[in-house]
């Protein structure tokens, strides 16, 4: 497993990107859950955050691609409005210890 950051640097309704063995990922903490997801979106297969760590709409309820605003459900990656509506973002197993957030490489 892969360390990503400390359960703290990840607080509530709140992403942050990475980049593991150079994918880009990204992670965002919904009801005290965490979700890691490629950062890609599948329609256009280019990054989704807005500016660094910003990957949610203004009201933190959703994944917005930032090059044409397709809406994905945090809790499973799946895209709800936009062009790629029906796709999906791509999961990344991950697992929460009092050490981390970690993935699979």
């Amino acid at each position: 497993m892969i360390r990503l950051c400390a359960p703290h640097e990840l607080p509530e309704a709140q992403s942050r990107g990475f980049v593991v063995a150079g994918t880009q990922l990204f992670a965002v903490r919904k009801d005290g859950d965490v979700f890691v997801y490629r950062n890609r979106c599948p329609h256009r297969g280019v990054p989704l955050e807005w500016h660094a760590e910003q990957f949610l709409d203004p009201s933190a309820s959703l994944i917005r691609c930032a090059r044409h605003g397709a809406l994905f459900l945090i809790d499973s990656g799946e895209c709800v409005a936009g062009p790629c509506e029906g796709q999906s973002l791509s999961a990344v197993a991950s697992r929460e210890t009092d050490d981390g957030i970690w993935v699979e490489p």
